[in-house]
């Protein structure tokens, strides 16, 4: 077993320097390079040139999986398979054929099989070892091994010599298990289980931020979790099992399509209202341990009327298309109370329809009101925060600027979105003219584009208080409504909103602070006749942020003396004691010049 190693000391005696040791390994110290490539070494040290690449399974150090013709530097130069295969091929699972890349297969009848598949499964031929140094060292080898040079991708050549070592491709002799040595062997080569038994944790005693809220069916004395319903996938189908996470104030939209409407008017619990409140809420989750416990359940109220789904002719009513839930919290005391509301529509039994619905869960204090608090949920403390609400004031009323929202044909929609603060955004919508004067369709069309309020104020920071009219600074706007000139039966509408709102940090720049120094409503307007009543336009608003921040000065430091010498300062002192005939004449000049550039120095210091 030790043969190899004996005769590299002969081959590396030559070489080697004096104080430098040999350091064989199964396992070479250098990097696995991903493309290798072979020279088989001669009897002259020589090396030929590349007769294949070798792929990572040709590498020394690591089991190969395919087996390689090579021509070792052994004496005769005879041609011999360095990766034989094993005597029981465990991938030939397929009796009578040949299976692919099975190495060890022995119906394929191929000498080489590394020569016609393109890799060989593990397992397939036995593992090699190598014992690899520097190929510099190398000057003739005469190792009856195989050996080999291998090249890495960065050009270092490695002369290896094949360990016959055949302890290494097998396993340790198998191990008797019995009673005696069993939990012993277990807790050796064991690792963590999954334990069988369940262990129930005690619930929480509070709620935290994302955990789901459980819910109790009383009727059927079933707990589960209140749920909100999520599209996904390209069609945003209804996802049901959705949860809700506490103090998460989200919106998800999402699509329900019915083979059969008529039957499922009435049987699917998705489309009716009760559903969405036949249950109560905890207010902790240490309320499932008394489920008997009144005082732990909130009761969902209505806050709006809701009828029962009925099929009347080739028409479903009645249908939920939108469910809000408004939740009071109290901090550690849990929830104190849950109100629902819904919006209901009517659809025309039909192949293939479809009905999207919208779900809203709004978190709030307990006890808190719009009407209380006025200042409602914040942008930012002080400065903004990027895609947070842009908040705006109407007198004292305190909303969110907002753009149009187009509806399923087109036409704008009494919903709209939020602009969101330091996003531009831009959408639009079809609005259908009315046979009316010019005047009241110009105030109609400003209305939709600003949405309802109109906003007059925009806040600075993201805490504004209304109350606070420091706080707020005014939108620069002109009047919407424009008379036509020089035509009596034209009017100018607005089809164009654009919201320019410029912002800048201020404050440290460890801690900058978003802060809006102004904005401004720009229009645009067409002209239509009179004749054109009833028909349709297309109206647009946008909004773009502009950051005008203006970056102090980069910190400068004190200033210091370096001192540099030129390149040739010791051109005249190398010359001057250079060993030479020429140089010792000029000795004496040179030392002068130094004589009197160290003279020149120490003035400038006594100065």
């Amino acid at each position: 077993m030790y043969t190899p190693r004996l005769v590299l000391l002969q081959v590396f005696f030559l070489m080697v320097p004096q104080g430098t040791w040999l350091q064989p390994s199964l396992t070479p110290s250098w990097e696995v390079p991903t493309s290798l490539v072979l020279e088989p070494v001669t009897q002259d040290g020589t090396s030929q040139s590349p007769v294949e690449n070798a792929t990572p399974r040709d590498v020394p150090g690591i089991s190969t999986v395919g087996p390689t013709l090579v021509t070792p530097s052994a004496p005769g130069n005879k041609t011999m398979n360095l990766f034989p295969v094993l005597p029981i091929c465990i991938c030939d699972l397929t009796p009578g054929a040949c299976d692919i890349n099975c190495c060890c297969d022995r119906d394929c009848y191929l000498l080489h099989p590394r020569t016609v598949f393109s890799f060989c499964f593990p397992g397939s031929v036995r593992s090699s070892s190598w014992v690899c140094v520097d190929n510099s060292l190398i000057f003739r080898s005469n190792s009856p091994f195989p050996s080999r040079v291998f090249v890495d991708s960065n050009g270092i050549k490695r002369f290896c010599v094949h360990v016959n070592n055949s302890k290494l491709n097998y396993f340790q002799k198998l191990q008797k298990v019995n009673t005696t040595n069993f939990q012993a062997l277990a807790a050796e080569f064991g690792g963590e289980l999954f334990n069988s038994a369940l262990q129930t944790e005690p619930p929480l005693p509070f709620y935290r931020a994302g955990d789901p809220i459980l819910t109790y069916f009383p009727k059927w004395s079933v707990i589960s979790l209140l749920r909100q319903p999520a599209g996904v996938g390209a069609g945003g189908l209804c996802a049901e099992s959705n949860p809700a996470g506490f103090l998460e104030s989200k919106s998800t939209t999402c699509t329900r399509f019915f083979r059969d409407l008529a039957s499922s008017c009435t049987s699917d619990p998705a489309m009716d209202a009760t559903s969405y409140y036949n249950f109560t809420v905890l207010k902790v989750p240490r309320g499932i341990t008394d489920l008997q416990n009144i005082q732990f359940q909130v009761p969902v109220t209505l806050a709006s009327q809701a009828s029962p789904p009925f099929l009347a002719e080739n028409t479903c009513q009645n249908i939920v298309s939108q469910v809000i839930y408004e939740i009071e919290t109290n901090g550690t005391f849990g929830i104190q109370r849950v109100s629902v509301s819904f919006g209901q529509t009517n659809l025309t039994v039909q192949p293939g329809v479809s009905l999207q619905q919208d779900f809203t869960i709004h978190f709030r204090a307990f006890q808190q009101s719009i009407a209380a608090s006025p200042t409602g949920p914040r942008s930012g403390n002080p400065g903004y925060i990027v895609g947070k609400p842009l908040l705006v004031l109407t007198g004292t009323i305190r909303h969110s600027m907002s753009l149009l929202q187009s509806q399923g044909n087109g036409i704008c929609s009494v919903n709209r979105h939020e602009v969101q603060f330091g996003v531009n955004a831009v959408s639009g919508c079809k609005f259908r003219l009315k046979e009316e004067d010019c005047h009241h369709m110009q105030q109609e069309i400003c209305q939709t584009l600003h949405g309802s309020p109109r906003p007059e104020y925009i806040a600075i920071f993201g805490n504004a208080d209304p109350s606070q009219k420091g706080e707020w600074t005014r939108i620069l706007s002109r009047n919407c409504s424009v008379s036509a000139e020089n035509c009596t039966s034209c009017c100018l509408i607005p089809v164009s909103l654009e919201i320019q709102v410029l912002w800048a940090y201020v404050g440290l720049q460890s801690n900058p602070q978003a802060h809006v120094s102004g904005a401004r409503f720009l229009y645009q307007h067409k002209s239509i006749q009179d004749s054109q009543n009833g028909a349709e336009v297309s109206l647009t608003t946008l909004v773009n942020f502009v950051d005008i921040t203006q970056k102090p000065e980069p910190p400068r430091g004190q200033p210091r003396m370096d001192w540099k010498l030129p390149f040739d300062f010791f051109f005249p002192f190398k010359v001057a004691f250079s060993s030479g005939i020429d140089s010792q004449k000029g000795s004496a000049s040179a030392i002068c010049i130094l004589c009197l550039l160290l003279l020149g120095v120490f003035n400038l210091h006594t100065k």
